[in-house]
């Protein structure tokens, strides 16, 4: 996984979801300010709602403290957009079906589930700096409290 102070290719595109509308536009285009990037599954599964119900309830926070909030899964920008209004969520949600940032951040990791090995993005949650340089990494998300560590994260860049 890729480690703080290196810097991520954010040249590739991503489907997003925001403000209502889908747009394709590439990560580099969404480093407006420092911002987090979170990675879940899969929209209407337990860890994952768990997981972005935390981000939710405290985006504004993270809003005021100057972050973009970005919460990327492999699902489609349709299952965005319900998943959005299901759920409240008023921040970017992007879609990565080819695991591009993933890639990028050198997060892919062999699986295990019901007896078949595969490989996907790690659910991991990175603070990037404008330019794409990692500031701080979460290998490991807490689903149950995810803000309250990404909390913890970010009073560690000071």
């Amino acid at each position: 996984m890729i480690k703080p102070g290196k810097k991520l290719d954010t040249r590739f595109q991503l489907k997003v979801f925001r403000d209502g509308k889908e747009s394709v536009v590439t990560l580099a285009e969404l480093l407006t300010r420092p911002t987090i990037v979170s990675v879940y599954m899969r929209n209407n599964t337990p860890g994952c709602d768990r997981q972005n119900d935390s981000l939710a309830a405290h985006a504004a926070e993270f809003e005021r403290a100057g972050y973009n909030l970005i919460a990327l899964s492999r699902d489609t920008g349709g299952s965005h957009a319900k998943y959005a209004a299901k759920e409240k969520i008023g921040y970017t949600l992007a879609s990565d079906p080819d695991d591009r940032f993933a890639k990028a951040a050198d997060a892919v990791v062999e699986k295990s589930m019901y007896g078949r090995t595969f490989t996907g993005p790690a659910r991991a949650a990175f603070v990037l700096a404008r330019d794409g340089t990692v500031l701080a990494v979460a290998e490991k998300v807490d689903t149950a409290d995810h803000a309250a560590q990404l909390r913890r994260l970010l009073a560690g860049l000071k």
